[in-house]
């Protein structure tokens, strides 16, 4: 198959100011500028991504909502089920928050849908299944904006449930205590092309940072968020999301944490693919 390559065109003075001004080479500069970055800053923020210029997570819809009930599955000492996408994005998602949680002291299990058995999202069966054992709260990743029949029956039978997600969002937001997602047309969060699993870390960021203001870290250790970036890389990377924004600096660093490997699960991938 022939293919016919576009060469996007940049502009020639553009360019030959913000190699000069930037401090690279003037091939470089052309790449940026024809990618839109014009300015220094810009270009800095692209070259050289920082954690720093993550966007604030309490700027997204939901998430003093989520923190707030998390708060209070602490303080109660309530079982909490997170509830995952069988794909790249979703297993991540539900590790983070999985390892996350049980660091901060809480009680948390997890469930994934049979690819084949049950399908994608959320099922009333599994619902059940989950309300059986004493859960209180159940946390959705990578699924649940659009399973808002799943999310009654959670209701009824007890449940609080939260929705982190990043697929669209339908005329109808499901009947949850908290839905995540940057797709929410009230959502203020810049970064709209995260991956679930970004989404989830903005969550974990956002409610250390609430413990952080309540102390909570005066007695027990404060995770270290850095080095869970190496599971925000691999869903990142597998959902095939732009890695522009935020996401370029997720997977920026998280590619430090993969080199690493300090996670088992993360060596054997490595082995198998003899890296």
């Amino acid at each position: 198959m022939q293919k016919t390559w576009e060469i996007r065109d940049s502009d020639e003075a553009e360019a030959e100011e913000l190699s000069r001004n930037l401090g690279v080479h003037p091939v470089i500069a052309g790449l940026l500028v024809a990618r839109g970055i014009k300015t220094v800053a810009e270009g800095q923020r692209f070259l050289n991504p920082s954690l720093q210029d993550l966007s604030d997570p309490k700027t997204m819809q939901g998430v003093t909502e989520a923190v707030d009930r998390l708060i209070g599955s602490l303080r109660q000492g309530e079982k909490i089920c997170v509830y995952g996408d069988y794909d790249v994005d979703g297993v991540t998602s539900v590790t983070l928050l999985l390892l996350f949680l049980r660091k901060i002291g809480l009680t948390v299990d997890y469930y994934i849908p049979s690819r084949l058995e049950e399908g994608y999202g959320l099922n009333e069966t599994a619902v059940a299944e989950i309300a059986a054992q004493g859960t209180k709260l159940l946390i959705t990743v990578d699924c649940g904006i659009s399973d808002s029949v799943p999310i009654l029956a959670a209701k009824k039978a007890g449940l609080d449930v939260i929705v982190i997600d990043h697929h669209q969002v339908p005329s109808e937001l499901p009947a949850a205590v908290a839905v995540l997602d940057p797709h929410r047309e009230d959502c203020q969060f810049p970064a709209k092309n995260l991956a679930a699993v970004g989404v989830t870390f903005c969550l974990v960021m956002a409610l250390r940072a609430r413990l952080r203001d309540m102390g909570s870290f005066d007695q027990l250790p404060e995770p270290n968020l850095r080095e869970y970036l190496d599971l925000v890389c691999l869903g990142t990377v597998a959902d095939i999301v732009p890695l522009l924004e935020d996401n370029r600096i997720l997977t920026h660093f998280g590619l430090m944490e993969l080199s690493s490997g300090r996670r088992p699960g993360v060596a054997a991938l490595k082995e198998v693919a003899g890296m």
